[in-house]
């Protein structure tokens, strides 16, 4: 297995859905070892009013949504390339257990990389998901 870089995401805009505080939060993430990819990674988060209301009050929803692309010039490091695929970014959505998480596979046959942003939980995993692929330039060598 390789170092896990972990990317960090800057707040790009929060944008309020209703009247109970919701919000959707839309992040950028560079990936930590391809140079010149960002992914826009958007996700729901609840506001006080809702987790009043809706009695839980230590988790959001698993939604996200995630659409990456060639933001300069690509340069590829060191990737995972097994079927396992390499996470690149994590956030908490819970007080302890569920998180939002965003892993890389490389389509070595189609020279693409895969990114997608899922909810991982220690009990009950989520069906929710988002996927973004980029196509790696031919002078791209991912070793």
């Amino acid at each position: 297995m390789l170092h896990q870089a972990s990317a960090a995401a800057d707040e790009i805009g929060k944008i309020g859905v209703d009247w109970l505080g919701n919000d959707i939060v839309v992040e950028a993430v560079d990936d930590p070892d391809v140079k010149g990819v960002t992914c826009h990674l958007a996700y729901f988060e609840r506001g006080i009013i809702d987790r009043l209301q809706q009695g839980n009050w230590f988790e959001d929803p698993s939604n996200s949504a995630i659409e990456c692309r060639q933001s300069g010039p690509i340069e590829v490091g060191e990737i995972e390339q097994d079927s396992n695929g390499e996470e690149i970014f994590k956030s908490g959505r819970s007080l302890i257990w569920k998180k939002l998480v965003v892993k890389r596979l490389y389509d070595r046959e189609r020279n693409m990389l895969v990114y997608l942003a899922h909810s991982r939980e220690v009990s009950q995993g989520s069906a929710k998901m988002s996927i973004s692929t980029v196509k790696l330039p031919d002078s791209a060598v991912v070793q």
